[in-house]
């Protein structure tokens, strides 16, 4: 098979596509013939030495790249009974010491980071939902705003923000949603019941908005003090870049990071196939091209995900 990995930190042409042997699953793993599997930030973390750099794992010759992942049950390890051969399935893996991830032809993962996919769903556009709804549907049960409330959403047409708009709406939330001039359709389809342009003095916006402040933040546009002022005494605030500044007013600051969750993943999925969430896919690349891919999303500005469709041949 092939797969994509990093043995020297780099810019995109440091990844390889390399041609190594096809995995077999082990007792309580399953072996998936990928479909998709989405480019994301922690690639890029895991490209350019960040993750080393920032003490999430140790220094080795070689890491595989990708976290989200659909396809179809390949093979089947010893002890595992959710899953069967041909069944579609969508997963997660926040592994970094695996040799190679999900952007490869095939991965192995353990059964507990595989959810079922639903029935009729396009495995390309459900292969963004993994690690971005997770991560939105994990930031609001951090922030534990009651419906009703008010949330701020900093970000909010990226990937993680919105869909963290869309599950807040779910959730029965009042959202405010910040993102560029031209992100406010976008938004307030979403379920948005405001819409801030980045160009705009955020703080005193908000307030006016919503006086003394909104109950809940979550920053995934790394806004930091710049978002959290907004939110009103005892309220709480969710960075997802490690970025919450020190806590003042009584206000809960987080420092949130992603786990997998297949409980979680197989409720996500279920609502993106009755339509509850949306699935936007902006480009698609196969895998000897994850190099423009990996400049595709440093160039930013696309509202959708970048998905890698390996060719099976």
């Amino acid at each position: 098979m092939r797969a994509a990995v990093v043995r020297e930190s780099g810019g995109p042409e440091a990844i390889e596509v390399v041609e190594v042997a096809t995995p077999e699953p082990g007792p309580g793993e399953v072996l998936v013939k990928v479909v998709a599997a989405t480019v994301n930030f922690a690639d890029v973390m895991v490209r350019t030495g960040l993750n080393v750099q920032y003490g999430a794992t140790a220094a080795r010759p070689q890491f595989g790249l990708g976290t989200d992942v659909t396809g179809t049950v390949a093979v089947v390890g010893a002890g595992v009974t959710r899953f069967a051969v041909g069944d579609p399935v969508l997963g997660t893996q926040e592994r970094l010491d695996r040799p190679f991830g999900t952007q490869a032809e095939y991965v192995v993962l353990e059964d507990w980071e595989l959810a079922p996919a639903p029935d009729g769903i396009d495995l390309v556009h459900l292969a963004t939902v993994g690690l971005n709804a997770t991560t939105a549907d994990q930031a609001l049960d951090a922030l534990a705003v009651e419906p009703g409330q008010w949330l701020l959403v900093s970000g909010a047409a990226g990937g993680v923000g919105l869909f963290t708009v869309e599950l807040a709406r779910l959730r029965g939330l009042n959202v405010i949603a910040q993102g560029g001039p031209a992100d406010e359709k976008l938004v307030l389809e979403a379920g948005a019941q405001h819409f801030v342009s980045r160009e705009d003095d955020l703080v005193p916006t908000v307030r006016r908005l919503v006086p003394g402040g909104v109950h809940g933040a979550v920053d995934a546009a790394n806004l930091a003090a710049g978002a959290a002022d907004a939110v009103r005494h005892g309220g709480a605030f969710v960075s997802l870049l490690n970025s919450a500044p020190m806590a003042r007013r009584e206000v809960r600051m987080i420092n949130m990071a992603w786990h997998t969750d297949a409980g979680r993943l197989a409720k996500l999925a279920a609502y993106a196939g009755a339509g509850l969430i949306s699935l936007r896919v902006a480009k698609t690349y196969p895998l000897e091209r994850i190099a423009d891919a990996h400049r595709a999303l440093a160039e930013g500005g696309l509202r959708g995900r970048i998905v890698l469709v390996p060719d099976h041949g």
